[in-house]
């Protein structure tokens, strides 16, 4: 890698995950990160130096990481609180050039590069294909968004909410992949802004830096459509509610499959579940389902699904999925079952997170903040050897992981939780020399309650019921037990 540095006259090199939009989710064909480390993770990015490729990964992605990475990768692993870019900004030394693709990163990032030598690249050295998309459909009517001024939109979820535009052409994913010019009640699909004169609003947390610099007057703001989008109108929480329905049906439908069935590995149970969630109206998934059995079920987003791992007699499976429908909302849940009897570490574990679940679901908060703090206040050093090494939980909409609202301790966690927002819960307890349990259901809030879209039950078999307080047990009345 020192001959690559060399080449492009840098002394460091930041390999993004995302692509030109700024995606999360981008195909792994598409993926720089992953290209040049093997990490199939969806967030984490790599540091090319002189002599060592450092990978940076959160909690949930620890073990993952060390599985997966080629050999001479340095795993950098992110703790609780621990931010990935002051983690780099420590191992650059000043007066050395760091090398940033401009269209990879977003405008506010580059300029947390401040005060260090940074020189832009037009074209990712490392893998700079770009997934090609077909025309979006209509799925929804446009939002009336009308802004004070000119304003340039790239954050995908914003531009397809306001437009009602969906595309289902790439697996994984119902956004547009369009910008956006709303100019007085005109809008314009993929606008040419080098050319335009006038003042332009932008997000710079949102936009990479090489549409940036082509803008001739940029007007700063932080996007209206951000907020917009969170609270959810009735024909969204309408639409939600009947596509949940469906991945309720497809979800219980692998769970009789795994109980009528031996001798299943992950990709079995994988491809079968997709298979179900078509046959109950998806368009697609919303992400790659983690299919988990015992120790790869103690890796938070866990994606490999293998062939050669089967299903036996007393094993747990963790199940997280979701789709598609026609309206482009996505689905989330996840649900951990056993083949045969439990043991009695499975039945405790997943009775503290079912636990933890109730005790965060009928919690009166105003924060996400809070919510993820009572979360970790019940599971932190519950059962030895057993961590909560994540958030509680994430907004969910025409992405699967959007923000606000958000369940965690960042700071967009402390946006008020409203009416019509709608976000998952999803406690979890995971050791990597055994097993572990999450427990997540897509919820929203109205009336100023917390209510689950998923109905989909919990394993009886599962619950130790002497682990229960007479509240949770009340509490528990309103989920159906399997």
């Amino acid at each position: 890698m020192n001959n690559l540095l060399q080449k492009l006259g840098l002394d460091y090199l930041l390999v993004n995950s995302t692509n030109e939009y700024l995606v999360e989710y981008s195909a792994l064909s598409e993926n720089a990160r992953y290209t040049l480390t093997g990490f199939s993770g969806s967030t984490g990015d790599a540091l090319i130096t002189s002599d060592k490729i450092y990978l940076f990964v959160d909690g949930r992605y620890h073990t993952q990481a060390d599985n997966e990475v080629f050999e001479g990768i340095t795993v950098v692993k992110l703790q609780l609180g621990q931010k990935q870019d002051e983690e780099i900004r420590k191992l650059l030394e000043p007066g050395k050039i760091l090398g940033i693709t401009a269209k990879k990163v977003s405008q506010t990032r580059l300029e947390s590069f401040n005060g260090f030598k940074v020189k832009l690249l037009n074209s990712d050295p490392v893998n700079d294909y770009t997934e090609p998309h077909s025309n979006p459909v209509q799925a929804l009517a446009p939002i009336d968004f009308t802004p004070e001024k000119a304003m340039f939109i790239t954050n995908l979820e914003e531009v397809s909410y306001l437009t009602g535009l969906r595309d289902f052409s790439k697996d994984c994913s119902s956004k547009a992949y369009v910008k956006l010019l709303i100019k007085g009640s005109e809008r314009i699909l993929n606008p040419d802004i080098s050319s335009y004169e006038e003042e332009l609003l932008v997000d710079k947390k949102s936009i990479n830096a090489y549409d940036y610099a082509l803008i001739k007057k940029p007007v700063h703001m932080d996007s209206p459509v951000k907020a917009m989008k969170a609270v959810k109108s009735a024909s969204e929480i309408k639409a939600y509610k009947e596509a949940f329905e469906a991945t309720d049906k497809a979800v219980m439908a692998i769970r009789e499959y795994i109980e009528s069935n031996d001798n299943l590995s992950e990709f079995d149970i994988s491809k079968r579940l997709r298979e179900e969630f078509i046959r109950y109206g998806a368009k697609s998934l919303s992400f790659n389902s983690i299919v988990a059995i015992n120790q790869n079920s103690a890796l938070a987003h866990y994606a490999k699904n293998a062939k050669d791992v089967f299903l036996r007699e007393g094993d747990l499976v963790l199940i997280d999925c979701g789709a598609y429908y026609e309206t482009g909302l996505a689905t989330d849940i996840t649900r951990v079952f056993v083949k045969g009897e439990p043991s009695q570490i499975q039945r405790q574990v997943y009775t503290t997170v079912l636990k933890t679940f109730l005790s965060t679901f009928y919690a009166d908060f105003k924060t996400g903040f809070e919510y993820d703090a009572l979360a970790h206040s019940i599971l932190d050093n519950n059962i030895e050897g057993f961590t909560f090494g994540h958030g509680l939980g994430h907004g969910i909409g025409i992405n699967v992981h959007e923000a606000p609202p958000a369940l965690n301790q960042t700071e967009i966690a402390h946006t008020e939780i409203k009416d019509g927002m709608t976000f998952t819960i999803e406690p979890g307890l995971y050791n990597p020399d055994y097993f572990g349990v999450r427990l997540e259901n897509s919820c929203y809030k109205m009336d100023g309650k917390i209510h689950s879209f998923v109905k989909m039950g919990y394993e009886g078999k599962l619950i130790n019921y002497d682990l229960l307080s007479e509240q949770e047990k009340e509490w528990l009345k309103e989920f159906e037990i399997l």
